[in-house]
């Protein structure tokens, strides 16, 4: 029993590195341009993936690789259909703090409206719309700071916005 809880105690810091890494970039997807959740979950991934090569045999280290590039690769991607259909951005998680987060206003007020970015859109970001700075989703495209945008869709949170 003692070397099972040994063998255990071992590995929390590498499931830890891996699954914290996996978090990071699907929060990476939600923070304008590629910072610091970006960069930290890539590298802990790394660090994780060098502990398990170093404490396995090179098949159980491959299974370790392969099962966390599909981990990452299913997470990003569920995140950014759940973003692109608004589940994520009605969530009380995701509101933030700005001139106008969606909160009380007529259906649609901003629908046809065109616009700039205010940060980069990865999808999501702000941009200046009608005077108001606004949280956005684009259509799934990257776009840069300072692009201009129109309102295709509002519904709720939900505003998304197309390059002109």
């Amino acid at each position: 029993m003692g070397l099972v809880l040994q063998n255990i105690l071992m590995n929390i810091p590498l499931v830890l590195c891996l699954l914290a890494g996996v978090a990071l970039l699907v929060a990476e997807v939600f923070v304008p341009g590629f910072g610091l959740p970006g960069i930290s979950g890539l590298g802990l991934i790394v660090i994780g993936l060098i502990m398990a090569w170093r404490m396995f045999n090179p098949v159980v280290s491959l299974a370790i690789t392969l099962f966390t590039a599909v981990l990452a690769v299913i997470s990003i991607t569920v995140s950014l259909k759940s973003a692109a259909s608004g589940k994520i951005s009605r969530s009380p998680l995701f509101l933030r703090d700005t001139e106008y987060s969606g909160g009380i206003m007529d259906e649609r007020e901003l629908e046809g409206k065109t616009g700039q970015t205010v940060t980069v859109l990865n999808p999501v970001g702000f941009a200046e719309i009608d005077g108001k700075r606004v949280n956005v989703i684009s259509e799934g495209e990257y776009l840069e700071k300072g692009v201009r945008v129109k309102v295709i869709l509002e519904e709720g949170n939900r505003i998304v916005v197309t390059k002109l």
